[in-house]
């Protein structure tokens, strides 16, 4: 290149004092050279070839790095040479030896002086910043003699300038010795054959560049000054028209106000939103969030977002709590804005409705509710690739917030974050801090856990300039991050349960220690634990800006492997399934367990048949029974006991019995009718009379069966009672009545059924006067006969 250089200087016919060249030979092997080259004559070729570069190269003069002439450097390059030798079979001359071996040793010697430091203080060799630190400005006695580092620890180096101290034979001999340290060159007496006796000229005329203006010399026409002079008012004319029509344009924006919406425009009450709007709520917590922006003035449970229709679309509606909205200038370029922002991670902003008393802000609807719905609901498992996906959308779309118009959020909390039906995190409640209402002074449990996000900065002085609104952004980015990690609420605090108003004042006092969250490394990494610290720092300028948090949340999302978009949303949207599967399984097992429960009751009330049509929505006819046994009983002397009991006496003797008489008929195929023991055919008589026998020894009774037509049906609808009907009842309540106690009291159409079943022992009472059946041949039923 150098010489390439020479013969265009040659070409343009320049002077050898017009330009100086300088030749930085970095390792010296063009002067020192080796048997084949002239270490002295750089310029030249070959033999025979010099006249016309040496004449060139009478005005270049080389720099070369210092050779130490020390004898620990002369030691040192005797070893170097010594040991290529003998272990790696390379045999290196003197003159080919550069500098870079003593480099490195001298190096690696300063970095084990500074190592050796830096443990003996109780340092860590791991901490790179403090090492570098203390290599500055240091001197030190290396192999190449005095070693010298500045203040940006770069080596203070030493050079030699050669020249051509000899025209004729080309010959190169050093002239000056530069030293680093002293900052000065030191001359070696020898001087510097300029071609015309002295320096060159700093800036010497043009030659090279015949197209650089500052060498054309030739004064402008008149035509072109005039041309020149028309082209730069068309200029000035076509800025200024682009500012006027612009100008223009924006007040004709501002004036339609496009974003305007009607509350006549809104539609509610659709059975379709309905229908929509389900999905938020089954995927929220059973038990609610527990704070959250959109909470009652008592705290105990949440309020969900408003929902409507606008054009067709679910959107979500967001009440101000003002009597009127004056449109002022600052007013309508924040609704302008906020029309204009459209990002993946930002709830699309509609349009406001300024219709009193209806003032309100229509977003875009989210269906997932917001991230603290997402956290609090157990149902839903979150793993760590789910969760940083999550953390990732809100430094996006906080990252995309700082870099707008708008600026900054000044109210990010996990409330404020919500989930749409892909399961892609977008945050909303930015913007319009004009529009907006103002914060409530109450002191409530609303108003208080509504702050537990809140930088103490912005707790005690209310409003900061936009760069500070930005780093309480990212102290409350710091607190959804430890609610995402732990889920266990905002601002949670191992082994304490303080009140939301407790926690905000602790914070807002800034006392040594900094009130702060619980960060348990057993749950999540300590990358992210070391990020919380630094998001919620009590001075803001040691937080770092979401740029920073980008790059940190990208790297460790490279670490875990899911960089990759689709992957990350085929993961979400098969986590998600699979929670509603287990979701839907766990409602259909809840399902049929309590459908068991109502059939079990329903079968204890109704008997199975009459049950079954009323499930399948049938009309229950009668039945009529040719021959039915009825079971009647009566407690002997219950009306004495029960003047001589309290109520609460009586009520347990009767459930103590009725429970005693139900355990035993469920032992046989009969059915209980208020009281009464019946079988409905008479293939079943042998059950409903085996039945009165242990009912007899549980209580003092009074027993009595008959055998005979009956007809059974269903009375009423709304609490509908299964009734028997025909003369067996009533000649069955007369037999009771004229009963004894611990007998059963048998008809003789019963005793005849009795005794074809042949296992019966019965006993002849005689003739018993019945009312309105006269005298009635009946029997006592003493029980079964024992096998002989």
């Amino acid at each position: 290149m150098l010489r390439q250089i020479m013969q265009l200087a040659q070409q343009e016919n320049l002077t050898n004092g017009d330009y100086v060249f300088f030749y930085l030979d970095v390792f010296g092997e063009s002067l020192r050279g080796d048997s084949a080259r002239d270490p002295f004559k750089p310029w030249q070729e070959s033999p025979g070839q010099d006249s016309g570069l040496r004449e060139a190269f009478q005005m270049v003069l080389v720099i070369t790095y210092y050779e130490p002439q020390n004898p620990e450097y002369q030691h040192f390059q005797t070893q170097l040479i010594l040991r290529a030798k003998q272990k790696f079979g390379v045999q290196l001359n003197y003159s080919l030896v550069s500098e870079s071996p003593w480099c490195f040793y001298d190096g690696m010697l300063l970095y084990a002086m500074v190592l050796n430091e830096t443990l003996r203080e109780g340092g860590s060799k791991k901490n790179a910043t403090h090492i570098i630190e203390k290599m500055r400005d240091r001197k030190f006695q290396g192999v190449t003699g005095l070693v010298s580092m500045d203040s940006n620890n770069d080596r203070d180096t030493d050079f030699n300038l050669w020249a051509m101290s000899d025209p004729k034979t080309g010959q190169y001999e050093v002239v000056g010795h530069y030293s680093g340290v002293e900052k000065q060159i030191h001359w070696l007496g020898r001087p510097i054959p300029w071609v015309k006796g002295a320096p060159p000229l700093d800036n010497p005329p043009c030659v090279f560049d015949v197209d650089d203006p500052s060498c054309d010399k030739t004064p402008l026409s008149m035509l072109a000054i005039v041309a020149l002079g028309t082209g730069l008012t068309f200029v000035m004319f076509g800025i200024s028209s682009f500012l006027i029509f612009r100008s223009l344009m924006l007040e004709k924006e501002l004036a339609s106000m496009l974003w305007r919406i009607r509350w006549d425009e809104l539609q509610f009450g659709s059975p379709e939103r309905y229908h929509k709007a389900a999905g938020s709520r089954l995927t929220l917590s059973l038990r609610g969030s527990s704070y959250g922006s959109l909470m009652t003035t008592h705290g105990k449970y949440q309020i969900f977002a408003n929902t409507g229709h606008f054009k067709g679309n679910v959107v979500a509606i967001k009440h101000i709590n003002k009597k009127r909205i004056e449109l002022t200038r600052q007013v309508l370029f924040e609704l302008k804005h906020m029309r204009d922002i459209q990002f993946n991670h930002l709830t699309r902003f509609i349009g406001a409705c300024i219709d009193p008393p209806n003032i309100c802000i229509i977003t875009e609807y989210c269906p997932r509710g917001s991230l603290q719905d997402v956290l609090e609901n157990e149902s839903i498992n979150l793993d760590w690739m789910f969760r940083y996906s999550l953390i990732n959308d809100i430094v996006k779309g906080m990252a995309f917030l700082h870099n707008s118009i708008i600026g900054h959020h000044g109210s990010l909390k996990s409330s404020n974050c919500v989930v749409d039906s892909r399961f892609v995190l977008k945050i909303t409640d930015y913007g319009l801090a004009s529009f907006r209402s103002p914060s409530d002074n109450e002191d409530t449990h609303a108003l208080y856990a509504k702050k537990l996000w809140t930088a103490p900065e912005l707790l005690q002085k209310g409003h900061l300039p936009t760069p500070g609104m930005q780093k309480a952004d990212v102290y409350s980015f710091g607190i959804i991050v430890q609610e995402v990690a732990l889920r266990n609420g905002p601002f949670y605090i191992e082994g304490m349960d303080l009140s939301p108003k407790e926690i905000v004042q602790k914070v807002r006092n800034s006392q040594k220690p900094f009130f702060r969250p619980s960060i348990d490394i057993g749950v999540h990494s300590e990358e992210l634990a070391v990020l919380m610290e630094r998001c919620w720092a009590q001075e803001p300028a040691e937080r770092p800006d979401f740029s920073q948090i980008k790059i940190f949340i990208r790297r460790f999302n490279n670490r875990e492997g899911s960089t990759s978009i689709l992957d990350n949303l085929l993961s979400r949207m098969e986590q998600y399934a699979n929670n509603l599967e287990k979701l839907v399984e766990e409602r259909t097992q809840a399902y049929l367990e309590e459908k068991r429960k109502a059939e079990n009751l329903l079968y204890q009330i109704l008997p199975h048949s009459v049950a079954e049509q009323l499930k399948r929505g049938e009309t229950v006819r009668a039945e009529a029974f040719d021959s039915v046994t009825i079971y009647f009983s009566d407690i002997v002397g219950f009306t004495a006991l029960s003047a001589e009991s309290t109520p609460m006496q009586v009520v347990m003797l009767l459930n103590d019995l009725y429970t005693c008489f139900d355990a035993i008929i469920d032992n046989f195929d009969v059915y209980k009718v208020s009281g009464v023991v019946s079988g409905d055919h008479w293939g079943r008589l042998h059950g409903g009379l085996g039945a009165a026998s242990p009912q007899r020894e549980a209580a003092s009774s009074q027993p009595a069966s008959w055998g005979c037509p009956v007809c059974a049906g269903v009375v009423g609808l709304k609490m509908p009672r299964y009734c028997l009907f025909g003369d067996t009842v009533n000649t069955a309540s007369r037999m009771e009545s004229n009963g004894q106690a611990l007998k059963i009291h048998v008809s003789s159409a019963t005793k005849e059924v009795l005794d074809e079943f042949g296992c019966f022992e019965l006993e002849l009472r005689g003739d018993v006067e019945m009312k309105g059946k006269g005298k009635m041949r009946t029997y006592w039923l003493l029980g079964e006969r024992k096998d002989p």
